[in-house]
């Protein structure tokens, strides 16, 4: 019956996986109401926080086959594509909250899945990434609503070709989940000569689907929003600085999204925020990060590819290609903002050192993390700590502690604005 359906739509000039979760969501929608009630379907928004149960995820491995059983406390809308580079399966969920969901556990439990995660995506909106470990195809997909109006998503993948499955990958095209344009219609932005306030972004690294680093009880995502609000608030206290965070609750930010943001908001300076956490040696005190093709050293190249590997797992879509004249027009902007970033990681450093002497002894460091490749913006990356550190976790949750961080950036933000300031003035002379 899937085949049938899968030639009926391609007949019909729909791509295969759109036809698969439209069909989904109507199927569901004639599920939910009752008898004579679906005329009025689209005067209504479906909407109820649904939770896992009845085993929550479960995965079966046959030949040649995957299975993948969720149960929920009640039906939702819902969706399911796949994904290249890696491959993974998507599956995105409305109002469903994922607590008591272990990836690592349901990974280590079969050969086909080398990953998995899930979180919200975005308010409303909760994501399942499966990180396969061959090209399988989704060749049956349904939702049943069971009589205590608990639901049950099965799905069944098989084994393909990684041609059959590159013809069947891609998300799907949906507003609700595309991201708005870069960059349209926005003015160039006019360096700062001291005459308003430093317009300052705060990323607080991961959020929603992605956790970031964990140890002791602590997610790195919780951890760096909660200094970017202490932060903020710090700052605009001063009354020299405008402030914005590019998330505000536990949400999932794209990492190209969040340099969108900051243009958007005009942003003088863009620090992202990160406490993350080390597998392999010892490591403690804070660091500051700028952009380089070729990292500073091994750990900072490993700590790069994990930070972009979380927008991977969280089943964003790579595949795009940057246009090569536009990488060429990057990298001459660049020539400018370079320089001044590398006098504000400077700045950073010793801000934070003389408000508590906890940075590390090769504090200031590089790597080529895709947050700080805006060619317009003076970028850096902080890791606040090391959550692999029992002293960085100690200091990260004192509130004492993190207070003198804050004042050590404010005390930077400031040193660098004036000077950053006058070599403004000086070129337009």
């Amino acid at each position: 019956p899937m085949r049938a359906r899968r030639r009926k739509a391609e007949a019909a000039g729909v791509p295969w996986p759109r036809a698969l979760w439209l069909a989904a969501v109507l199927a569901l929608l004639g599920a939910l109401l009752p008898a004579g009630a679906q005329e009025a379907a689209g005067a209504r928004e479906l909407s109820a926080l649904a939770r896992l149960s009845g085993g929550g995820v479960r995965l079966s491995q046959g030949w040649g086959g995957l299975g993948l059983e969720i149960g929920l406390s009640r039906a939702v809308p819902w969706r399911v594509f796949t994904l290249e580079a890696p491959r993974r399966l998507v599956l995105d969920f409305s109002e469903l909250d994922w607590r008591g969901f272990d990836g690592a556990a349901l990974a280590a439990g079969s050969d086909a899945v080398v990953a998995a995660r899930a979180g919200l995506l975005r308010p409303g909106w909760s994501r399942l990434v499966l990180e396969l470990a061959a090209p399988y195809t989704v060749e049956s997909a349904a939702m049943q609503t069971l009589a205590d109006g608990s639901a049950r998503l099965r799905l069944r993948l098989e084994k393909s070709s990684p041609e059959a499955f590159a013809d069947t990958a891609g998300a799907p095209p949906n507003a609700l989940f595309s991201l708005p344009n870069a960059t349209a219609n926005l003015p160039p932005r006019k360096r700062q000569t001291g005459d308003r306030p430093l317009v300052v972004v705060l990323d607080p690294g991961h959020g929603g689907i992605d956790p970031g680093a964990e140890r002791a009880g602590i997610r790195e995502a919780d951890l760096v929003l909660q200094f970017a609000r202490e932060l903020r608030e710090m700052l605009l206290r001063e009354g020299d600085f405008k402030v914005v965070l590019t998330r505000e609750d536990d949400v999932f930010v794209p990492l190209e999204m969040r340099v969108t943001l900051a243009r958007r908001a005009g942003a003088d300076v863009l620090i992202s925020l990160h406490a993350d956490a080390l597998s392999r040696g010892r490591a403690s005190g804070a660091a500051v990060y700028t952009l380089s093709e070729e990292a500073s050293d091994l750990a900072s190249e490993k700590l790069a590819e994990r930070h972009d590997r979380g927008d991977l797992l969280a089943g964003v879509d790579l595949s795009a290609q940057s246009d090569s004249v536009a990488l060429v027009l990057m990298d001459l902007a660049r020539r400018e903002t370079v320089p001044r970033s590398e006098r504000l990681a400077d700045a950073l450093i010793e801000g934070i050192y003389a408000a508590t002497g906890a940075t590390r002894r090769n504090a200031r460091l590089s790597a080529g993390f895709s947050v700080l490749k805006a060619p317009d913006i003076p970028s850096v990356l902080i890791e606040l700590g090391f959550l692999s550190s029992e002293r960085d976790r100690a200091n990260l949750a004192d509130a004492a502690w993190r207070r003198a961080v804050a004042e050590g950036i404010r005390d930077a933000l400031e040193y660098w604005a004036i000077e950053d300031a006058a070599e403004a003035i000086r070129l337009r002379q």
